[in-house]
């Protein structure tokens, strides 16, 4: 048992739990037999969580049972089943949107996400088995803060494939399904037929600057990300130009001569190698205003200068902007007070290794006071162990000693004793046989 609800982003094929569920079964069938869901407006979607729907008026507060459409019943919402108890475990689960105590009405969402437990006190009855592509835009359509979205998502038709209940005695069907209503319609969105198209009425130039833009601005972002400009939203000074294709013999007073025509020049530069001094042949021209700059653009590319024809440009350079720090905007530096910061920097340099050469001299000074207080212990140390030797060796002397006079004493003790065990067992032994031979004599007589 399956139903189809066609959409303005695709169909989606929907099976039903009738086992299960089949009072919710039922009451879905039967709106959708009634075109009740014709136009309905997918008011509510959140990414990777639900996409809701079932309301006529759009705003989740309205919509209501099949049973209220039924001539001798005016029940508005009825009792879904409570078990058994189903889990939204994965995306693509239908529910009736419980209103409490499992009561009912017409709304219902779809799962976009896995693992909603907290879902589970509504009542699952369906779950989508074609069209998860639909669910795919339907997750990455863009919403506003109270997750309606831009442009109006609806459920444009439904088409019952079985319906295996009874039908509900009062209820009327439409033979054809009804035109929208003008309130139904009315929203003050981007209409769910509506192409978002913003370079319609733009022409092949202008599309075609768009995308160098944005292409523009893509790269400055990278550029901001790796470090090498301080801000993706920077521009270049207008008031600069660059030079180049220059002869290597021409410097820099020949080139501020050559353009002082156009205007006061600020600064004049020729780029040259930082080891051996050779120009680089490209230099930086800075005028003192944007129309001087300009004029000189115009007027002196491929100009010839010492037999070199040079080409000329807006300078695209941001090395003389510095970035003060987010929020702090950026400043601009010429050539005299970038030499002053960096012999500042080089003076500060030279401070902190001298600062470094004093740390270290007196690191030395107190580990050589170290190391004689350490010779010193360690001599101390040898003349204790030496004495502690000594001193143990005297007294296993002693010890010794008195060890063999207590031998000799418990040796002679025990030779004393021995004599003494000797002479009684001698002497036990002779009266033993004296007393035999007597007994034996006794005997004989007896005789």
């Amino acid at each position: 048992m399956a139903v189809v609800i066609e959409t303005t982003l695709g169909d989606i094929t929907i099976d039903l739990y009738s086992d299960a569920r089949p009072t919710t079964c039922n009451n879905f069938l039967k709106l959708c037999k009634m075109k009740y869901y014709n136009f309905n407006l997918f008011y509510s979607i959140q990414n990777n969580f639900i996409a809701q729907t079932g309301d006529p008026t759009g705003s989740g507060n309205g919509g209501e049972s099949v049973f209220s459409f039924a001539k001798k019943s005016n029940v508005k919402y009825i009792t879904g089943e409570k078990q058994p108890r189903l889990k939204h475990n994965r995306p693509g689960l239908v529910s009736m949107v419980n209103c409490g105590d499992h009561l009912i009405g017409s709304q219902f969402f779809i799962t976009l996400g896995h693992d909603l437990y907290s879902l589970d006190e509504h009542i699952m009855f369906g779950e989508v088995t074609e069209g998860h592509e639909v669910l795919r835009k339907l997750n990455e359509t863009i919403c506003d803060l109270q997750y309606r979205p831009y442009q109006d998502v609806r459920i444009t038709h439904t088409v019952i494939l079985e319906d295996p209940f009874d039908e509900i005695a009062g209820l009327n069907y439409p033979s054809v399904s009804p035109e929208p209503t003008r309130e139904i319609l009315q929203s003050n969105r981007i209409g769910a037929d509506e192409e978002i198209n913003d370079r319609s009425k733009c022409s092949a130039a202008q599309i075609q600057e768009i995308e160098a833009n944005q292409e523009a601005k893509a790269q400055a972002t990278i550029l901001e990300i790796v470090g090498d400009i301080p801000s993706a939203d920077i521009a270049p000074p207008e008031n600069v130009l660059f030079v180049c294709k220059l002869n290597p013999v021409t410097t820099d007073e020949d080139l501020e001569i050559i353009f002082s025509r156009f205007g006061k020049i600020n600064s004049c530069e020729v780029i040259r190698d930082k080891l051996t001094g050779d120009s680089l042949q490209y230099a930086f021209i800075e005028f003192d205003n944007k129309k001087s700059c300009e004029d000189a653009y115009l007027k002196m590319d491929n100009v010839l200068i010492d037999d070199r024809r040079i080409h000329v440009d807006f300078s695209q350079s941001v090395a003389k902007m510095r970035w003060r720090g987010k929020g702090r905007g950026v400043e601009y530096f010429n050539k005299e007070q970038k030499l002053k910061e960096e012999s500042m920097q080089n003076e500060k340099k030279i401070h902190l290794y001298h600062e470094h050469l004093k740390k270290k001299e007196k690191k030395n000074i107190r580990h050589s006071g170290e190391s004689d207080k350490h010779e010193n212990y360690s001599e101390e140390k040898s003349k204790y162990f030496l004495d502690k030797k000594r001193h143990h060796l005297r007294s296993k002397r002693k010890n010794r000693s008195r060890s063999r006079s207590r031998h000799h004493k418990r040796s002679r003790s025990k030779s004393k004793h021995r004599s003494k065990n000797k002479s009684r067992n001698y002497s036990r032994d002779r009266r033993n046989r004296s007393r035999s031979r007597n007994n034996y004599f006794e005997k004989k007589q007896r005789k």
